[in-house]
């Protein structure tokens, strides 16, 4: 297994620059993983793939408004941050540019996106992977110094900083949103309701990850970073009574995949034992690690509903390691022969 066998070339048009209006009116790939079929439909029609019992877990975290820019005082050279992670009481991971030059101890200040008095912070610590981690004042709530971050490839300015958020999102703490969710709106989460769906929340803070491709040629020598994520005692035993009927489990993004088969290892989950005979989902809240490539077991998750991904990424290996790389691949090119919308603002995948 090579990190370029999980390689495609985009062009650059298919890159979705602002998202669908209505939300459920992106298209949406359904590929089916036993028999390798693909169907074109609209999302709003994901209901017709779902059935009643079926449990739709989603990643309810909120993007915060984590970019920030500043200066260097005395060269007033400008400085970008986006918040990852807070590691203590006013002490963020950040990445920043330029990075060169801010060394520990260098200061930075910052002004609020909407105006007010500058912001002193201070260049704590180099970390090992690049990043830097950034003391801000008591008091001083860095995140709301800034703007919603958008990702790199996305260059046209977005009209209602909402729109990269969930329907649904409500924990702050996301340096990126959790982009299969953006599809939903309220009224179809309450139509799949209505029919029977059991919709249960997880909490998952998207970090470095989804910003960093894998560079080694072997992509089991990638250290994934660690993202911190909540499943609650409630969520826990819906998942517990789920798999104790034989319930299909339905994740909303790679990472609600994440947390649920974080969660099941956790909770001594084995392969290969039928989901009635494991023991019960044990609530959790703190880091995972987990990263799975092809060759993974899948313990708990029997569908996943996800966005088209970056290559050479650590999301794109994830959701080959559900459907099967060969398959994946299959589906991105019909995509892009037919004119599919890529990444945060792009169209949908449903992986049965």
């Amino acid at each position: 297994m090579r990190t370029s066998d999980f390689d495609y070339k985009l062009p650059l048009e298919l890159i979705a620059q602002t998202p669908a209006e209505p939300r459920d009116s992106s298209r949406l790939l359904v590929v089916h993983r036993e028999t390798g079929a693909l169907e074109h439909r609209v999302f709003s029609a994901i209901g017709e793939y779902l059935r009643p019992g079926d449990v739709l877990v989603r990643n309810d975290t909120r993007v915060v408004p984590a970019r920030l820019v500043g200066e260097r005082p005395g060269t007033g050279g400008r400085v970008q941050a986006l918040l990852l992670r807070q590691t203590a009481p006013g002490v963020w991971e950040a990445l920043v540019k330029p990075s060169a030059r801010l060394r520990a101890g260098a200061p930075i200040h910052f002004r609020p996106a909407n105006g007010g008095d500058v912001v002193e912070a201070s260049v704590e610590a180099v970390l090992a992977e690049g990043t830097r981690l950034l003391r801000f004042p008591p008091g001083v709530l860095p995140q709301y110094l800034g703007e919603v971050p958008l990702p790199p490839y996305i260059t046209t300015p977005l009209a209602n900083p909402d729109r990269y958020q969930t329907v649904y999102a409500r924990e702050e703490g996301s340096a990126a949103a959790p982009t299969a969710g953006l599809h939903f709106t309220p009224r179809l989460l309450q139509e799949l309701e209505d029919n029977g769906v059991e919709v249960v929340s997880v909490t998952l803070h998207v970090g470095l990850d989804t910003f960093r491709p894998v560079r080694h040629d072997d992509p089991r020598e990638h250290g994934i970073h660690t993202e911190h994520y909540t499943l609650a005692p409630e969520a826990a035993d819906h998942l517990t009574q789920a798999a104790a009927e034989g319930r299909r489990i339905i994740a909303v993004g790679t990472t609600s995949v994440r947390s649920l088969e974080d969660a099941v290892r956790r909770s001594g989950w084995q392969p290969g034992l039928p989901r009635a005979q494991q023991p019960s989902v044990q609530a959790y809240t703190g880091p995972t690690s987990l990263y799975l490539l092809p060759g993974s077991p899948f313990l708990t998750v029997d569908g996943m509903i996800t966005n088209f991904h970056l290559p050479r990424t650590t999301l794109l290996m994830l959701v080959s390691a559900f459907a099967g790389r060969e398959l994946m691949l299959h589906a991105y090119v019909e995509a892009m022969r037919l004119r599919y919308r890529f990444y945060s603002f792009g169209d949908a995948l449903l992986l049965m």
